[in-house]
């Protein structure tokens, strides 16, 4: 206990010193909370959709490039497929036209069916089939927006220029379906005029091993026609477009994650080391009367200690309730901003590596102040 109050002293000797190391460390933990956390989200992704047994078909020229709905007829006889879906890209704001969410048309016949882990219940999937208007909402967006299932918004078009009027009739699971609004194909293109296009069609298959098969049938189907077509898996889909598009980005949010910790690790060692020079003739004095040599070292490691861990406490608390807010504060990151989510695993990592920055930042100090000779150090006082 005696050893204990000498450190709570210490550590109120310069209470704006302490404060603002306490600080520096709070920022960089919520610093590096924030950044590693990005990478998650394509490998959370990538998991998902691990055991996924659809495949996308879209124009072998790109997304934007429409198809003929009526390919869907000609896939769903296609060995081994037990479902097709036309989907469509429309996209749009609502309030805010600088806050843009993915709004989606799909065909309503087989949602559940294709979209399993989308956990749309049976209820829910009756009234979209059967109300013209019907959309279903993930919880993110229900979450962010304060909607609530039979709540009627209007949505503005940004793909299509034309308003869209949807009841909610149910929720998707947030983490399986994203930041996004699914509405009926068939609103859609009576919205347009019947163009009688989508942008691609997921594919549901009988199991995974059919997959080679099934893809090399439906790209033989449309081949040398004016409407080529390019099928893949999901995942194949997500490496190829997500992970080329963003992976540099992931890549230097871990890199400046790491340079973040480090640098304020280092701020934090040589704040310590000015503290413990301050005190280089108060050490030679107390080891002169008995303290030994790996007392004091313990004394002022507990000091950085008790810093790093009460910085790294309100960095993850700070991270945590970032996190809370985001669906609400989600301008300027737009859809992204729903999606993130702050890991557990995370939370335990930022504060293992304050609470290691604080002792760090206490024993290098106190072990190198204390390795002189004691009367060399007496003879300054």
């Amino acid at each position: 206990m005696k050893y204990l109050s000498l450190v709570l002293i210490n550590l109120t000797r310069s209470k704006r010193r302490t404060i603002l190391t306490v600080l520096s460390i709070t920022v960089s933990v919520f610093i590096f909370a924030s950044l590693i956390s990005l990478p998650a989200l394509l490998n959370q992704v990538l998991r998902d959709r691990a055991n996924s047994l659809r495949l996308i078909c879209h124009s072998k020229a790109g997304f934007f490039y429409m198809l003929p709905e009526a390919f869907r007829r000609q896939i769903e006889a296609v060995p081994h497929v037990d479902a097709v879906a036309g989907y469509s890209v429309f996209m749009g704001t609502y309030r805010d036209p600088n806050e843009q969410i993915g709004i989606l048309a799909i065909d309503d016949d087989h949602v559940r069916e294709i979209f399993p882990d989308w956990e749309v219940s049976a209820q829910a999937e009756h009234e979209f089939k059967s109300m013209r208007t019907a959309g279903l909402v993930a919880t993110t967006l229900m979450k962010g927006y304060g909607w609530k299932v039979g709540d009627t918004v209007m949505l503005r078009g940004t793909v299509y220029l034309v308003d869209l009027q949807l009841t909610i009739v149910g929720v998707l699971n947030g983490e399986a379906a994203g930041p996004r609004i699914i509405f009926k194909r068939d609103y859609m293109e009576e919205l347009l005029g019947r163009p009688g296009t989508v942008n691609l069609f997921w594919v549901k298959i009988d199991r995974s091993e059919s997959a080679p098969a099934v893809i090399g049938a439906i790209d033989e189907m449309f081949a040398n026609s004016a409407h080529e077509t390019v099928t893949e898996t999901e995942v194949q889909l997500i490496k190829n477009e997500m992970a080329s598009n963003i992976s540099l980005l992931l890549s230097g949010a871990k890199f400046l994650a790491v340079i973040v910790i480090f640098t304020i690790g280092l701020v934090a060692v040589n704040t310590a080391a000015m503290a413990v020079r301050e005190r280089r003739q108060e050490i030679a004095v107390m080891r002169a009367i008995g303290f030994t040599r790996k007392s004091i070292i313990a004394r002022i490691l507990v000091e950085g200690l008790i810093v790093g861990v009460a910085g790294g406490a309100l960095g993850c608390g700070l991270a945590l309730l970032g996190f809370e807010l985001l669906p609400y504060l989600s301008g300027p990151l737009g859809p992204l901003a729903l999606a993130l989510t702050l890991s557990p695993r995370v939370v335990a990592y930022s504060f293992m590596i304050a609470a290691l920055i604080g002792a760090a930042s206490g024993f290098i100090p106190a072990t190198l102040a204390t390795r002189g000779d004691i009367s060399t150090e007496l003879r300054a006082v």
